[in-house]
């Protein structure tokens, strides 16, 4: 056997190794010692898999240097094998492989497909009181569940920007799904964001969590709020357009890195121009409608009867269903 050859045996059986444990400490990286390793935990990026994600700028700001940032993160990529073309097969083997988490309401759960997918940002837009918020309640109570039940037996991490999360709430639909309060308190990891920074800031802290808390859904209760208060304006439009499309990147990059269920909400904003249909349509414009990878609208009907559509996704077709709101929580 040649020298080549062994080179070659022996460069896929490391990365074997690696893929089937990808979380590597960021020190055993080709250039990465201990002062290296230090500064980049400082940050967050505790993992090859860490690296693998993040982009050069976020690395530069960190070692001072892009072509070094350039050089780690491609030798992190190289490691989990992700700068290799792979066929259409194995990405559907990959689809497989998807975890859902059960909305509590079964019509829903067809219209999705099975649930809430991880690895996706999936938004949930519709006018005041149409249950966004109730549905993100649910949803920190229902991964929890065991698998067998419409869970995944993990945690959620719920950020709040506009102080509309209600613990009382958690209760009532914990005792409804047989789950001990107290526990399903503890397993949702809470924080108040107060404003845009302060929002983005958390999210960049939601990363580290994730692995280290075993949290596999996060929630963002609203998205655009703080923006839009912030950036009043059209003049102010395209920073605000750009910060929310990196904050985005950010919330997607968490979804596909760790395995992780991304659910944002969404506020409404009306057309004045349109005189015919419903005037109403998601706030954040192209950059929400880009970012996201589902798109839910709720909308209220008679008494507390509400209607979920999906209208945008890459593979579901547009349909809707209804749902109710009651004191154990949203059902069929």
């Amino acid at each position: 056997m040649t020298s080549k050859k062994k080179k070659q045996e022996a460069e896929a059986a490391a990365q074997v190794a690696v893929q089937a444990s990808p979380e590597l400490d960021v020190e055993e990286l080709e250039g990465v010692g201990r002062v290296t390793g230090a500064r980049l935990k400082e940050r967050g990026y505790y993992t090859v898999h860490d690296v693998a994600f993040a982009s050069v700028k976020e690395l530069a700001e960190i070692l001072g240097n892009e072509e070094r940032a350039q050089q780690i993160i491609n030798a992190a990529r190289k490691m989990l094998g992700l700068n290799a073309f792979i066929t259409a097969l194995e990405v559907y083997d990959r689809r497989k492989k998807v975890r859902r988490i059960s909305t509590g309401i079964k019509a829903l759960d067809e219209l999705l497909g099975g649930g809430i997918e991880t690895k996706a940002v999936t938004e949930i837009a519709g006018e005041f009181g149409s249950g966004k918020t109730q549905l993100c309640h649910q949803l920190a109570v229902m991964v929890q569940l065991p698998e067998d039940r419409g869970g995944l037996n993990a945690k959620a991490i719920y950020i709040d920007t506009e102080n509309t999360f209600r613990p009382e709430r958690i209760v009532q639909i914990a005792k409804a799904r047989g789950l001990d309060p107290d526990e399903a308190l503890r397993n949702i990891l809470y924080a108040r964001a107060y404003s845009s920074d302060h929002q983005m800031l958390l999210v960049e802290q939601a990363k580290s969590m994730v692995k280290r808390q075993g949290a596999s859904l996060l929630i963002v209760d609203c998205v655009i709020a703080h923006f839009r208060a912030e950036y009043p304006g059209r003049e102010n439009l395209a920073e605000r357009q750009q910060k929310l499309n990196k904050h985005v990147a950010d919330l997607l990059r968490i979804a596909d890195a760790y395995d992780v269920a991304v659910v944002i909400t969404n506020q409404v904003m009306a057309q004045p121009d349109v005189f015919f249909g419903n005037p109403l349509r998601p706030a954040g414009g192209n950059i929400l409608a880009h970012g996201a990878t589902y798109r839910i609208w709720l909308r209220k009907s008679k008494e507390n009867i509400r209607i979920a559509k999906i209208f945008d996704s890459p593979y579901h077709p547009e349909g809707e269903v209804s749902f109710r709101i009651t004191e154990e929580g949203l059902v069929d």
